[in-house]
């Protein structure tokens, strides 16, 4: 039987995969100028939500739990206007997410227990793991409301739960 910790670890990661996906099945379904759409000044663009996930998950899991430099300039994340091509915005994401799920494949039931210092919060690394994979949900569901908004179309991720199937 796997521990509390372990049970937490591989939720976490299965969570973040499952949005990971849905995140880049919708920048497949976009095309740029819809990426890189705001409805106005003080919202943000699908590709500046992906430029911020990125941000958070490598500040808190990869630096924060994995203890990678952290280099982050979250205030970039939401200014920028100029487009990324989309197949970057998809790469950087991939790798990001990769880089997380193997800090938490590596983690100890016992290293979530540890005092971390991010941004200006002392967390410990569990926080810090939870903090980011609820964080990607939030964005992930941002990321769907805008696609379905953009395309019209029903994404489909809970289809099979219908009993009108086929």
């Amino acid at each position: 039987m796997s521990s509390i910790g372990e049970q937490f670890l591989g939720a976490s990661r299965r969570s973040l995969a499952r949005g990971h996906e849905r995140v880049q099945d919708c920048l497949g379904r976009l095309n740029e100028e819809q990426i890189w759409w705001r409805s106005g000044e003080n919202t943000n663009a699908v590709g500046n939500l992906v430029l911020h996930l990125c941000g958070n998950v490598r500040q808190w899991i990869v630096s924060g739990a994995g203890g990678a430099p952290d280099a982050r300039d979250r205030d970039a994340e939401f200014a920028r206007r100029e487009v990324m091509p989309t197949a970057e915005l998809t790469t950087l994401l991939a790798s990001v997410v990769a880089e997380a799920d193997q800090v938490m494949a590596r983690l100890t039931a016992e290293e979530l227990l540890e005092q971390r210092r991010i941004q200006v919060y002392d967390v410990t690394v569990l926080e810090a793991v939870h903090h980011s994979v609820e964080h990607f949900g939030h964005h992930t569901g941002q990321i769907l409301y805008i696609t379905k908004m953009a395309t019209g179309a029903d994404l489909g991720y809970y289809r099979f739960l219908s009993k009108k199937q086929g």
